[in-house]
């Protein structure tokens, strides 16, 4: 916690109210206990707070559940990554005490369930342990029925009485989550929050309060990367989605199948990948870009079918949410080792165009761009996302929906004549027509995975087959032309450049302020077009001495992991080298300016 100011503040006297920018609060315990609520309560708190927050969990991948974690990191200022290491620690078990207390930063605050959790003599001059029977008291709170089934919501009190947390607004969150089921549930909720703050803290001497942090202009939002891709598909005017259960892409299903028919829109669940991807190319067809997803191992089966939309150049969003693999892996885990299905998956040249998000606001301003980046170029496009940012809360401002909002409805003007796959169009881009559209020469084409003429028609000649082929490749091509230099981070030229995508991205520029502040020349850049890469990235590349490209995948046969490997083809430049890890896990800052370090063994970094 970075304080900044200290006052006496409290009611009898003993305690002072010590000021802070942020804290990271760590909550462990198991997966039935609702720990994923506390996280989620606080961090919609901080949301309506106008605060940064940014959050991190790890959940077991068996029914039955088991160990679980939710890490909260709430800031007054920038908030890019879960954090290192927390400033409290709230366990609920033996287990999560010992597993995480090594998580704490020295002199860091331990508030565990006195009914479960004993504490270890050699901790509690490095912590300051804070024991209250959690369960107990929750029981006496609501009655020997209840049990300590509301454990979880006394807890959230203890938490809002430490931090001086806005009471109302959490009873007013409490309200909307329990609101709607039966009434006695939601008055439990209260009075185990309210018993949670009510209870005295003998054992802490401060309690403490977030500074306020700046207006943002506008209101924020606050949601997880898998809600807000949901929402942005649906203001970009998506209105149909096929799709099939698999973790953790399937809470994007279950959103788009609840809020579509609010729209006019239907989302099907298919009997498996291949029928998802089937029915959506086929709505596609129909006039309006369709999206399905998944996960890997269901982007293995629908690669046959992406393949064909390549072929048919059909416009189509395909959402994969990567986790831990190969096969069924680790599903609840993190890891960024789908990037070469994604660019490369499926049989013949079948290009596609690969996108990946860095965090929640940009999932949904990304599946906007997506959708039209696929109506534009007649292209799948993959919105290559992670376990890491799907399950993520994040507060950021609320987007001006009546610019973002689109209608991509089909327009059926008659036109005089059309060729879908004309050679002669600039650059390759052309576009179907929707089905229905009345055109005046009587020649309608077709659509069909066969190569074929420039009406669809079959054929196996040789030099439609070359030429249908570059037609594809270059309207990537003209993409890749038309898309912006990412922007560097730090000092144009120096020693150490971080190359990351997707949700290495946090961490990596945290990394990046931490060198700076050593006064090491260090800088990154994130790329969001894994596939086409825009222009101009040699010449950033020029201007220093190691590039090092981190992201959460195995570093392979030779060294460079799958994006750097992509780098170095592309560019042939030897001082291209990967930083991977495939723990489950994301990236700590210190872990990435540790291992850069280690890499550049010794070598000097600054200016």
């Amino acid at each position: 916690m970075s304080a900044v100011a200290e006052e006496p503040s409290s009611a009898d006297g003993q305690s002072k109210l010590t000021k802070i920018n942020e804290a990271v609060i760590r909550i462990a315990g198991n997966s039935q206990d609702g720990i994923q609520a506390i996280g989620g309560f606080l961090a919609r708190l901080a949301g309506r707070s106008e605060q940064e927050v940014m959050t991190f969990m790890t959940i077991p991948s068996t029914i039955s559940g088991g160990p679980s974690i939710f890490q909260v990191r709430i800031g007054s200022g920038d908030v890019l990554s879960a954090g290192d290491e927390a400033d409290m620690l709230l366990a609920f078990y033996q287990h999560s005490y010992e597993g995480h207390i090594n998580s704490v930063k020295l002199g860091g605050i331990v508030l565990y369930d006195s009914d479960h959790v004993t504490p270890k003599p050699e901790w509690l001059e490095r912590y300051r342990h804070v024991g209250v029977a959690i369960s107990s008291k929750t029981v006496e709170a609501i009655g020997g029925t209840g049990r300590d089934k509301g454990k979880n919501i006394f807890a959230l009190g203890l938490l809002a009485r430490i931090y001086d947390l806005d009471v109302e607004k959490i009873t007013r969150l409490l309200g909307e989550r329990f609101g709607g089921k039966d009434a006695t549930i939601l008055q439990n909720a209260v009075t185990c929050f309210n018993a949670g703050h009510a209870h005295q803290l003998q054992d802490l001497l401060k309690t403490y309060q977030f500074r306020h942090a700046e207006v943002r202009g506008g209101q924020q939002v606050v949601m997880n990367g898998n809600e807000a891709l949901a929402f942005g598909l649906i203001a970009a005017g998506v209105r149909f989605g096929a799709g099939y259960p698999i973790t953790p892409w399937s809470d994007i299903m279950e959103l788009l199948r609840r809020e579509l028919p609010k729209y006019g829109g239907t989302f099907v669940q298919c009997e498996d990948e291949i029928a998802s991807i089937s029915m959506a190319i086929g709505a596609s067809w129909g006039g309006r870009v369709a999206v399905t997803g998944s996960s890997g191992p269901g982007i293995s089966l629908k690669t046959e079918a992406l393949g064909w939309a390549s072929m048919a150049e059909m416009p189509l969003v395909i959402v994969d949410v990567q986790r831990g693999g190969p096969s069924t892996g680790m599903p609840t885990n993190v890891e960024q080792s789908d990037l070469n299905i994604a660019c490369f998956g499926g049989h013949g040249d079948s290009p596609r165009v690969v996108l990946a998000p860095s965090g929640v606001e940009d999932c949904f301003y990304t599946a906007i761009e997506a959708v039209n980046i696929a109506r534009k170029y007649s292209t799948p496009v993959l919105i290559l996302t992670d376990q890491g940012i799907a399950s993520r809360i994040e507060a950021f401002v609320e987007p001006d929906l009546r610019k973002v909002c689109q209608d991509i409805s089909p327009d059926l003007s008659p036109v005089p004549d059309h060729k879908p796959y004309d050679l002669a169009a600039p650059d390759g881009v052309t576009r179907h027509l929707a089905p229905g559209t009345r055109i005046a020469s009587g020649k309608y084409p077709v659509v069909t995975g066969l190569e074929h003429d420039e009406l669809g028609h079959p054929t196996g000649s040789p030099r439609l087959h070359v030429a249908m082929t570059a037609k594809r490749r270059n309207k990537l091509r003209k993409l890749s032309a038309d898309l912006p230099v990412p922007a560097v981070y730090g000092p144009a030229a120096g020693q150490i450049l971080l190359v990351g995508w997707g949700s290495t991205y946090g961490p990596m520029r945290e990394a990046v302020d931490k060198f700076r502040s050593l006064g090491d020349a260090v800088a990154c850049i994130n790329l969001k077009y894994v596939n086409p890469l825009p222009g101009g990235l040699d010449e950033i590349f020029k201007g220093f001495r190691h590039v090092f490209v981190v992201e959460l995948n195995d570093e392979g046969v030779y060294g460079y992991g799958q994006f750097g490997a992509v780098l170095r083809a592309r560019y042939c430049d030897p001082k291209i080298r990967g930083i991977t890890k495939v723990d489950g896990l994301t990236w700590k800052v210190k872990e990435i300016v540790d291992r850069v370090r280690a890499a550049v063994a010794g070598a000097p970094v600054k200016a």
